[in-house]
């Protein structure tokens, strides 16, 4: 089979195979994360950003492949997640680069787009570092413009990029010591080769139906769903009045009494309720539904199976306290001043933090904008443009508080049409702290100097727990014992969270730290950290231990000393 041009209903075609490919593959790329945490989010940034960029493409009529992959790129630009995310933005920016004067591709402008991918990667990572993504991308890219001087044959092109990226991401753990003592290749160079895999299976035809699938369907689906009554506004909108969801094992139980029927199952459902969403294999059933009777939806899906997990909302209290709000704000609104007329502040403030009692701490230490955000949910590029577009001000700051997160905050800098800096802090200890140091008189660069500053004075720490079993840094770790890590290191790992904390603050004192701050998240035990802290304070006198409630997910507890 040969094909030599790629035009416009080519180039969506394989576009969206990969993105269908990285979907498919998502848990997989997310297990290959070398620290385990329970974030595992590699895959998962990589795919929420190429759907992006897929999402934009499939939008557009246009009939110019570079002008269609200047549209992809846009899209992957706004979407971009995580630091894979940024990166595999940067590799079809200068994807799209190389071509952009070209209607259709032959061997050579395609092999020389994979080129220009590799060249913008490598700008946009300050320092790059081999055995990643970066590797792959340049080694497939290579082979795919040697390949191109050999046939015309576009196939045997693509062929050689996926064949040499999958030689290039196996020597990724000789090239990075990290992935050899864990064990894994390199999570974002995984990704990058499944969507090249997705490109190849389109042009060789040999889409295999999980390759067609649409994303997150399953082998039944149907859905009679008004998104526009999940978050209804008064009491009239509403007809049943508890959001249901379930979601059940199918098998052998004490309740179960009946096979699974499909279309019998979904009727029945459908005369309980409306906004009615089904979906089901041979093993897992998942229903939404509105009804005025959530233990009838229950007791129908026992009769099926197990009740794995079941979620009730009444909608009519939903209501009554947006109404009880609505009510609070009105009665303050003539007290407050109007925006739209107040001076522009010299610098805004935008911090990354997930947990309300975190994004309290954070606007009451003077941040403007708390963007939802942080380990598993890694805002867009375009999440932060939405939040700097909102602020009046001249300039703008960001602390991702979130390694993870940097590249995105840095790369939305450079979309918007203000100065706006990144303080680059790595988590949300660290966000705090700089906080001391920001003078709201001082310049854009001034604050950004001073508060990255501050963080030399700072060390930092978290308590989460581990997902599987490894070793790093001779630390041994098995899985769900309580890890404590220590400025991006894991230092401590127990099967007991008391003595994990203790282990973990010992490890961040000297004879200089003078404020021991602990932030209590979701799963954390606030009589736990005070009962930590007087076995600390009993060798360290002069010490003193601050409690903040941060409600943060994924870390039962947050460290930072001074």
């Amino acid at each position: 089979m040969e094909i030599k041009t790629i035009k416009a209903p080519e180039f969506k075609g394989m576009i969206q195979a990969g993105a269908q490919k990285l979907t498919n593959n998502v848990d997989l790329i997310n297990a290959l994360n070398v620290f385990p945490v329970p974030d595992g989010d590699t895959g998962t940034n990589m795919n929420m950003t190429f759907t992006s960029g897929n999402d934009y493409l499939v939008k557009s009529t246009e009939s110019h492949v570079g002008r269609l992959s200047a549209v992809l790129a846009k899209g992957l630009l706004m979407g971009a997640r995580g630091n894979s995310g940024v990166i595999l933005s940067q590799i079809f920016r200068g994807f799209s680069k190389a071509i952009e004067d070209e209607a259709s591709l032959d061997n050579l402008l395609f092999a020389k787009a994979f080129i220009g991918g590799v060249e913008s990667a490598y700008k946009a990572v300050m320092k790059p570092v081999e055995g990643t993504i970066l590797t792959v991308a340049r080694e497939s890219a290579l082979a795919g413009q040697a390949k191109a001087e050999e046939t015309d044959n576009i196939i045997e092109v693509m062929e050689a990029i996926v064949a040499t990226g999958q030689e290039a991401l196996d020597s990724t753990p000789e090239l990075l010591p990290v992935l050899k003592q864990v064990g894994v290749v390199d999570s974002g160079g995984k990704g990058l080769l499944t969507i090249y895999e997705g490109f190849l299976a389109y042009l060789k035809g040999d889409l295999t139906s999980e390759d067609l699938a649409q994303a997150n369907t399953s082998q039944h689906a149907h859905a009679v769903f008004d998104e526009a009554n999940e978050n209804p506004i008064s009491m009239d909108d509403i007809t049943f009045g508890y959001c249901t969801e379930i979601m059940v094992r199918i098998g052998e139980n004490p309740t179960t009494n009946k096979n699974f029927d499909y279309e019998g199952f979904r009727q029945t459902l459908n005369e309980m309720g409306d906004s009615l969403l089904v979906v089901a294999d041979d093993e897992i059933i998942k229903v939404h539904v509105h009804t005025e009777n959530p233990g009838k939806v229950m007791k129908l899906g026992q009769e099926y199976g197990e009740l794995v997990k079941v979620k009730v909302d009444n909608m009519r209290e939903q209501v009554r306290e947006l109404e009880r709000k609505e009510e609070a704000m009105q009665s303050t609104i003539t007290k407050m001043p109007d925006l739209s007329v107040l001076d522009q502040k010299k610098v805004a403030l935008v911090a990354v933090a997930a947990g309300q009692g975190l994004k309290d701490i954070f606007q009451t230490s003077g941040v403007d904008y708390v963007l939802e955000g942080g380990q598993t949910m890694n805002p867009s590029t375009e999440d932060f443009v939405k939040a700097i577009e909102q602020l009046n001000a001249e300039s703008i700051l960001i602390l991702p508080n979130n390694k993870n997160i940097i590249m995105a905050a840095k790369q939305a800098c450079q979309v918007i049409d203000k100065p706006a800096k990144v303080v680059e802090t790595t988590s949300i200890p660290q966000g705090l702290a700089s906080l001391i140091a920001f003078n709201p008189e001082m310049s854009l660069e001034e604050n950004q100097t001073a508060m990255t500053e501050a963080l030399e004075a700072v060390v930092s720490g978290q308590i989460t727990y581990s997902i599987r079993d490894t070793e790093i840094d001779q630390v041994s770790i098995k899985k769900d014992d309580f890890m404590g890590i220590v400025d991006g290191k894991i230092k401590v790992s127990t099967p007991n969270l008391e003595q994990t904390l203790l282990d973990t603050m010992l490890a961040m004192l000297n004879d200089d730290s003078e404020i021991f701050t602990i932030v209590i998240g979701q799963d954390g035990d606030e009589a736990l950290a005070h009962q930590v802290a007087d076995q600390i304070m009993a060798d360290y006198e002069d010490l003193e231990i601050d409690f903040l409630q941060g409600d943060q997910p994924v870390y039962h507890y947050m460290l930072f000393v001074e």
